[in-house]
Parts: structure tokens; C-alpha cells; sequence
């Protein structure tokens, strides 16, 4: 892997309500935007979704994937979002190359679409849809090792200038966003996003201690009131999986009333 690689976990809100004016997602916006002004254009973009799971590492392949609106019960403008973003073939191959090399048995596929996990981030950071897109499945078995072996595989990827979003959240408890947000609930999203700032942060965490952390996520405080499911913490693990080093930094940002965090690494040293 070549040395122009930034990778990013992002919070990526409740479904397309951050492209439809929610105030609650105000605050997630405005990180987004100002991210994407920090970063270098990149030329491709490589996105694991907290929406796909398959039961192996599954890479979108076709030349211009089509939009899947994957949430219910919002207005008719919801459904008619567009983002027509290129896909990238030649990239596709290549991770799929990188996993296969690591054992990891990736599949290809000519068909699918991107879920809101990918086109809902990627409007607000680069709303001109002109930087070509694949996006990476998790793998269902939900397996923290897993998933870091994929970022790890990850590393192994050449291309020039390539940036990697692991789109999720680092809480989503779907209950506590619609219940009230008591100090008890407070307390609880507070210490798990300390946990997690500390483990991608702490410069003075060994990678093993950080692997390790990360490994072990649910011994976190709270981390399963934080994460009753683990399917949108998981694209973090691949992140520092390629990262393999402390986060630049915690992004902060409120979203739905609760305290979200999104961390950047790069540009990432060849392994």
C-alpha cells in the first residue's frame, strides 16, 4: 500500500435524515463537510457499510451501481435522493486481490447497488458524485478478529490516492434515541465514547493493547447498551485494521441528541 491513504470512520446518522435538514444531524453536517475540505480529493473511494452483510467479504463491481434506499417510513423526497456516482472496476479487483491473498474468500458482484451507509456521507462530503465509489461488506458472522483481518488485508491495497470510509456509528442504540435521554443514558454513551477516543487515540497504547481493546470491545463500559448489535461499530475495526496506529484525532459530533464520534488516520504508512 502506497503512502496516500487516508482512512476514515464516520458516524453516518439515522438514515437519510442528514440530507433532508434534521436538526438533530445538524452537528454531523458540519463535521462531514469540514472533514471533507481537510482531506485530499481523493481519486477513488473504498466504503464499508454497517448496511451489507454477507457471509464473505462481498465487493460491489459494476461501473455505475444504482442507489438502494434502504430505511422506511420517511417522506417521498427520501426516495428520490440521487447520487450518481461512478463505480471502479479495476479498484474492485484489486481488494478483492488484497482479501483473497489474506484467505479471506471475497466474492465479487456485478449487480449490487450503494445503501444509504454509502451515498447518504459521501453527498455531504463530495456532493459533485464524481469520485468512482466500491463499497465492502461486513461479513455476518459479526466477528471483531474478523473484521480487523480485512483491515489488515486492506493494507496490501495499491492505489494512488485511495481514501477508506468505514461508514457507521459509534452508538446506536436504536431504543435510547427515542426514549428519554436521562443522565443515566448520558452517563453511558459519555464512558463508551471515552473508551473508544482513548483506544484509537492514546498514543501510548501499544498496537498490541489497541488490537487487543478492540478485540474485546464488549468489556467496554456500556458497550452493549451502546451497541445491542455490533454491525455499525464493526466498520471501525476494519479502519484501524488498515490503520494499524493512533487516530489523528476524535471527531465529535451530536447526533440525535447523543454524543458520536468519528476518527481519521492518514495519510497511512506502507506496512
Amino acid at each position: 500500500m502506497n503512502t496516500r491513504t487516508d482512512v476514515v470512520f464516520l458516524s453516518h446518522g439515522g438514515g437519510p435524515l442528514p440530507l433532508l435538514g434534521d436538526p438533530g444531524h445538524q452537528s454531523m453536517v458540519d463535521q462531514l463537510t469540514t472533514l471533507a475540505s481537510t482531506l485530499r480529493k481523493p481519486h477513488a473511494i473504498v466504503v464499508i457499510s454497517a448496511h451489507w452483510e454477507e457471509s464473505a467479504p462481498t465487493i460491489t463491481a459494476g461501473s455505475q451501481p444504482p442507489l438502494i434506499y434502504d430505511y422506511h417510513g420517511f417522506p417521498a423526497e427520501a426516495y428520490e435522493i440521487q447520487y450518481p456516482c461512478p463505480g471502479e472496476p479495476e479498484l474492485a479487483n484489486r481488494v478483492y486481490g488484497a482479501l483473497e491473498l489474506a484467505g479471506l474468500s471475497p466474492r465479487l458482484d456485478d449487480e449490487r447497488g450503494f445503501d444509504h451507509g454509502v451515498f447518504v456521507p459521501l453527498k455531504l462530503m463530495y456532493p459533485a458524485a464524481d469520485v468512482p465509489v466500491v463499497q465492502l461488506s461486513l461479513v455476518n458472522s459479526l466477528d471483531a478478529a474478523t473484521h480487523l483481518s480485512i483491515g489488515r488485508a486492506l493494507r496490501h491495497l495499491e492505489y494512488d490516492n485511495l481514501l477508506v470510509i468505514g461508514s457507521g456509528f459509534s452508538f446506536h442504540n436504536m431504543g435510547a434515541f427515542f426514549a428519554p435521554n436521562t443522565p443515566e443514558v448520558q452517563a453511558s454513551n459519555q464512558a463508551f465514547e471515552d473508551w473508544l477516543a482513548q483506544t484509537c487515540c492514546d498514543p501510548n497504547l501499544t498496537e498490541t493493547e489497541r488490537y487487543q481493546r478492540l478485540v474485546n470491545w464488549e468489556s467496554a463500559p456500556h458497550a452493549r447498551f451502546c451497541h445491542p448489535r455490533e454491525e455499525h461499530l464493526l466498520p471501525l475495526h476494519v479502519c484501524y485494521g488498515l490503520a494499524n496506529g493512533p487516530s489523528n484525532g476524535r471527531i465529535a459530533a451530536t447526533i440525535l441528541g447523543k454524543q458520536s464520534g468519528m476518527f481519521h488516520w492518514g495519510p497511512v504508512p506502507s506496512p
